[in-house]
């Protein structure tokens, strides 16, 4: 049986075993997969390979030391500068970035969204933004502001994506002054550490989807915000969780699992996650 995990801090709300559960059953393959909380990630994962580990999942805060520890890159691992996937081949690390992927399929087609020539507001610029940035800018998004509490980060990954007359660093001191968006995604961990910034409502018209990257209890100051703020469209972070650990699923065992079942027994059974949606 291989072994996989889910490296972060803290973890233990993670969906991620019972996702990858769900898609062993579905393609009769024979894997264990658990969280692991550390503080410590460069140990846990050598404890994790001396083990027997054949691959895992990367999340906060662990994403650049993810990047750090792999020989091997994808190609859209490199441009987000972060890796969320490990997969074990030759003796050594390969990381990817499945985050944007997710995103996308998740928006497109589960909520069906056009996100060509929107407006875009990305709240953050640390994994999860450097994640899913670039997937944004090939869907086709019109200009893309990226706030973030600490001005560096906003301004070195507006560079890294290296499109200056479409990426905008911007910081929340900006907020008011920005207008109306089409499309707000939120990829702080804010409401996690208690501490959700206050946001203008003016960001917000009729046409605009608010979207955070994360799930359940997490998203519920953000979504609220969108909503009080009139948006059309209030969407969590799950579909983009199911969506990204097919992309890795497949990574590591060259199947893609059917995701709206997985999706829908989610939402289903657990209350928390139908009332974020």
């Amino acid at each position: 049986m291989k072994r996989f995990a889910v490296f972060g801090h803290p973890v233990a709300h993670s969906l991620s075993p019972r996702i990858h559960a769900a898609f062993a059953r579905q393609a009769g393959v024979a894997m264990d997969y658990v969280a692991i909380d550390t503080k410590d990630f460069p140990a846990a994962l050598q404890a994790f390979l001396a083990s027997g580990g054949d691959g895992a999942n990367v999340t906060l805060p662990y994403k650049a030391q993810a990047m750090a520890a792999c020989a091997v890159l994808s190609p859209r691992a490199r441009r987000a500068g972060a890796v969320n996937t490990l997969i074990r081949n030759n003796d050594q690390w390969h990381g990817d970035n499945t985050d944007g992927a997710g995103l996308v399929r998740d928006l497109t087609g589960r909520h069906r969204l056009d996100l060509r020539r929107r407006r875009s507001l990305l709240l953050g610029a640390g994994g999860g933004a450097r994640g899913v940035a670039p997937d944004l800018l090939d869907a086709g998004v019109g200009d893309l502001y990226v706030v973030n509490r600490t001005p560096e980060r906003a301004d070195a990954l507006a560079d890294a994506l290296g499109e200056p007359g479409r990426v905008h660093p911007r910081y929340f001191d900006d907020l008011p002054a920005l207008g109306e968006f089409d499309l707000v995604l939120n990829a702080t961990s804010a409401a996690r550490e208690g501490r959700f910034p206050s946001l203008p409502m003016s960001l917000v018209g009729p046409r605009t989807s608010v979207v955070d990257l994360s799930y359940g209890e997490a998203a519920i100051p953000f979504l609220a915000w969108g909503r009080a703020a009139g948006a059309r469209d209030a969407i969590d972070g799950l579909g983009m969780l199911v969506e990204q650990a097919a992309e890795s699923f497949q990574r590591w065992h060259g199947v893609r699992p059917d995701t709206d079942a997985v999706y829908a027994q989610l939402r289903e059974h657990d209350a928390r996650l139908v009332s974020a949606d």
